[in-house]
């Protein structure tokens, strides 16, 4: 549970919230455990499937507050708010950002400042961890080109030149990522990303947890009142959610990437919970998936400190926290976007 700017967050699973007087009561198994008054916040997000007394959600009516519902494993359930007071305004602002392709830039821009930053990031702190066991040269290296990238993200002038750098930063990092593999080599390897199907078990895996965090960044903007699917870099095509796409570019190398790394490096899987099929697809037997799962919510419960805000929180609840920084700035809230950066 974590209170970050007028936002209250509660991710116990178990956790009720009631009113009494002016303030909303946390209650988790009957006792109180956080007290707030309602006059501090401006939106409730809660995890869990005990939900809200039928009070408070009346008065957060009342008040403007809007009452987001999550599953326990993020999934968005529904918001419960009175009169629309500015979604609409909101959304508008949105597609009219996404219309214009030099807006659209000027928002790309920053989500792919924040993916190379991270890229990066990822490939400095395995130097960091496992110095003994890696070629230091190589990594720098490509950590290096990754840093000369990022001056470039911020004078290209089109989509199509941004996507370009994107592409070759990303040949630097995935050109190195195979050596970040430290321990069964033998069932996990890379050598190029494959999709739909993926071909060999670290695609099977990268694609799982991918399609995980797609979920999470899709209901952290329906959360904020954006449309999911009206994105920026990533340009409209009926059913794919491109805004989400968008949002994800930060987060896959510091939660996915590394997530999928430390299930390897640390054996919590092995080959044998693949199946490989007659077309060559791979994909993943029961069991192996319920440990992933098991295993990505305890990743998310853990907390760190947020780069912008330098307020504790989450790895759960920083797409929510990413969705309502750029809803403030398509509100004109703030002069630019603040991608997550991973330190």
């Amino acid at each position: 549970m974590v209170k970050l700017k007028n936002t209250l967050y509660v991710t116990l699973p178990e956790a009720y919230l009631a009113l009494d007087g002016e303030n909303v009561v946390v209650l988790e198994k009957e006792k109180e455990v956080k007290r707030i008054p309602l006059h501090n916040l401006e939106a409730i997000i809660t995890f869990g499937y005990t939900g809200a007394s039928p009070a408070l959600m009346r008065h957060c009516v009342e008040l403007g507050i809007a009452l987001t519902f999550f599953s326990a494993q993020g999934r968005f359930l529904c918001r419960v708010e009175g009169e629309t007071r500015g979604n609409i305004l909101l959304r508008k602002e949105q597609y009219r950002v996404s219309d214009d392709e030099s807006r659209s830039l000027e928002a790309a821009k920053y989500f792919i400042c924040g993916k190379l930053y991270n890229e990066r990031a990822v490939l400095l702190r395995a130097l960091r961890d496992h110095s003994m066991q890696l070629d230091c040269d190589m990594l720098r290296d490509a950590a290096d080109r990754i840093a000369r990238a990022i001056p470039m993200v911020k004078e290209c002038m089109t989509l199509e030149e941004l996507r370009g750098i994107e592409g070759e930063a990303a040949s630097s990092y995935f050109g190195v990522f195979d050596s970040l593999i430290l321990q069964n080599k033998k069932d996990f390897f890379w050598r190029g990303r494959s999709r739909r199907p993926p071909t060999d078990n670290l695609n099977a895996l990268l694609s799982f947890c991918y399609s995980l965090l797609m979920n999470d960044c899709t209901s952290a903007l329906e959360a904020v009142g954006l449309d999911s699917y009206a994105g920026f870099l990533h340009r409209d095509r009926p059913g794919r959610r491109s805004l989400a796409l968008d949002l994800m570019e930060e987060f896959r190398a510091p939660v996915c990437d590394r997530f999928v790394l430390s299930l390897i490096n640390t054996r919590q899987i092995d080959g044998s919970g693949f199946l490989h099929k007659e077309n060559q697809a791979v994909i993943m037997d029961d069991n192996t998936r319920r440990k992933i799962l098991a295993a990505w919510q305890k990743r998310k419960q853990e907390v760190i400190v947020h780069p912008f805000l330098g307020e504790k929180a989450e790895w759960g609840v920083l797409p929510l926290v990413q969705a309502q920084l750029l809803a403030r700035w398509l509100r004109g809230d703030l002069d630019a976007y603040p991608p997550f950066l991973w330190r």
